[in-house]
Formats: C-alpha cells, structure tokens, sequence
C-alpha cells in the first residue's frame, strides 16, 4: 500500500466502498464524534466541502468511539445526528477504531505509522484530527483536532 487511499472501508450504510475512487480529489480524512466538544466543527467542515466540492475537494468523515465514549450511537443514529444538525452530505463511513492497539482500521494504521507516514505518524489524539491528502493521493499534511476547517480554507487552496 503506497497511499492512503488503498483502502476498502464500509460507509454509513453498511456498503463497501474503495477509497481509490476518490483519486484524482483533494481530500481531508477527519475522524469524527457526535459527542465531542470539537463536534461543532461538522458545521465548518459542511462549509468547507459545499465551497470547495466543484474544485474537486472532498472531506471523508469517520467516526470513531475512541475517546470517551464521545460517539456511542449506531451508524443510523450518527447519519441522523449528522444530517438534522449539520446538514452534513459530505461522504460519511462506518465507526470504526482510529488509536493503535487492537482492532485499529488499516486506514488509520497506514495514517499514523511512520513507515507509510513519515511526517505525519504518531497516534491520533482526539476526534476530529485531519489528514489532507493531495490530487496525487499522498498525504500532505496533518492537522491537530483543534485546527478548525476554517484555519485549513487558508491552505487548501495551494493544493485544488
């Protein structure tokens, strides 16, 4: 696996999708909660995608019960938190487990392990950590969980 986006993952309805599918986009991979105090970014992160999707940017929200207990709800209940509340269309996935140790997604262990991400490894450390991957599918940049979508607007331009 030389990128981020060599992953099979379920979405939020319980379909598998191959993340291959969204080479050639810019994309943020954020770890989400429904519980969080962070989780008032879903609605910068909405901002952001509806600005930028026509220029090929795409956010991938997945939500993760690692901290806290801070997303507890089903799969349905987090679709429904998201939507009524933040209106979010961006691409969400099935919960999944994002801090090293047992049962961590290949995802995330390819996000945070310093032989596929130099640069950018180390555990994740609270919901709503960011990876941007560029158009080439290599990641570019990480962001810590309280680097609001609006501090990456200023960034992300360089890399539509």
């Amino acid at each position: 696996m030389n990128e981020p986006l060599n992953h099979k993952v379920k979405d939020i309805n319980g379909s598998f999708v191959d993340l291959n599918q969204y080479k050639g986009k810019t994309i943020l991979i954020v770890n989400v909660a429904s519980k969080c105090g962070l989780t008032p970014q879903y609605k910068g992160l909405q901002e952001l995608y509806d600005k930028y999707k026509d220029r090929g940017f795409i956010i991938l929200g997945f939500p993760a019960n690692d901290f806290m207990g801070q997303e507890p709800g089903t799969e349905a209940d987090i679709k429904q938190f998201c939507e009524l509340n933040y209106k979010v269309s961006f691409p969400m996935f099935a919960k999944m487990k994002v801090k090293k140790g047992e049962g961590q997604s290949d995802l995330y262990k390819y996000l945070t392990s310093k032989e596929t991400s130099p640069g950018f490894e180390g555990d994740i450390e609270w919901n709503f950590q960011k990876f941007l991957v560029d158009n080439t599918g290599k990641t570019v940049k990480r962001y810590s969980p309280k680097t609001t979508p609006e501090e990456i607007a200023k960034e992300l331009e360089k890399y539509l």
